[in-house]
């Protein structure tokens, strides 16, 4: 297959997306590796590192029609889905789509709402659709949820539900730029301008070619095993009191073959692996609660400690 298409696409979102944020091409590669496998992505981290900022570009790169919601603690599901209200003028009751009814959706500091609100959004994000009423209404490719969340210790916040979190399909975290990247953003002009002037490079058949495509590349026996090596190391660690599901095995798998083709290989190599497994599967696990360790930290560790498929004894 051409891989060439895989290499331009992630080229084209990180040159425009990094006219807005500086020095984070790693994540927004990564955006775009989420893109293209239909999953969802969680941006965490502490407040003024440029999250809602970095996904209002990507979505402005990518087109579609875009949607932001601000959680907070009064928010209702019924807000974030839609309601049906009875129309005087027709004598008819009528369907009145809420946010979740467009394309790219933005889900500012998601963990800032109850859990019920939260909740909202696992039917949409597993199966493409929204049930109001007992009715069904699909949505629009491509569709993606781009979630912010500040730190659990953050105050007024409510942790999101283990099925909830398994649902995205990476965790990312931007953290603070250098010293000689905050200085250049100081003298630029202000975001929200450059915001403006921002275009979309990819269109929706792009996208669509490319999911229907990634799946040609090749994942050997060898690397496959590597996989559920690591998959398996999650549910048999002493420290860990959930493992990883097998919608987590199914992510990196499928993570590992993007990442690979946009990198310009119609093959993936362990280290297409291990370098995926950071931002896929941290937050599908549960550490043990008397431990005091990042879980990302965690999973580096572990996975060190698996023998790499044709690594030399």
């Amino acid at each position: 297959m051409e891989v060439e298409a895989f290499v331009k696409f992630k080229n084209d979102i990180v040159k425009n997306c990094s006219r807005i944020i500086v020095g984070k091409d790693e994540v927004i590669e990564q955006l775009a590796v989420c893109l293209v496998a239909s999953g969802h992505v969680l941006l965490e981290d502490v407040p003024g590192t440029g999250k809602t900022m970095l996904l209002r570009a990507f979505s402005r790169s990518i087109g579609g029609k875009f949607s932001r919601i601000q959680f907070t603690p009064d928010l209702l599901p019924s807000d974030l889905t839609g309601i049906n209200f009875f129309n005087q003028k027709t004598g008819e009751f009528e369907f009145r789509p809420g946010p979740l009814f467009a394309q790219i959706i933005l889900a500012d500091e998601i963990n800032r709402a109850t859990p019920r609100s939260q909740s909202a959004l696992l039917e949409v994000m597993e199966e493409k659709q929204i049930s109001v009423d007992g009715t069904s209404y699909p949505m629009q490719e491509p569709y993606m949820v781009m979630a912010t969340q500040n730190p659990i210790e953050s105050y007024g916040t409510f942790p999101l539900p283990e099925a909830q979190m398994d649902r995205f399909f990476m965790r990312l975290r931007l953290g603070y730029m250098t010293r000689e990247q905050e200085l250049s953003v100081l003298r630029r002009p202000d975001a929200r301008e450059l915001l403006e002037e921002l275009s979309p490079v990819v269109t929706g058949e792009q996208i669509e070619s490319l999911r229907a495509s990634f799946r040609e590349i090749r994942v050997s026996d060898d690397v496959a095993a590597y996989i559920l090596d690591i998959i398996d190391r999650t549910r048999s660690s002493e420290m860990i009191a959930n493992g990883v599901s097998t919608r987590g095995a199914l992510a990196l798998y499928r993570a590992s073959q993007i990442y690979a083709a946009m990198q310009g290989r119609n093959y993936v190599i362990p280290e297409d692996v291990k370098r995926e497994a950071l931002f896929v599967l941290p937050h599908r696990i549960l550490l043990i609660s008397s431990s005091h360790i990042d879980d990302e930290r965690f999973v580096a560790g572990l996975i060190e400690e698996i023998r790499v498929p044709l690594e030399k004894q």
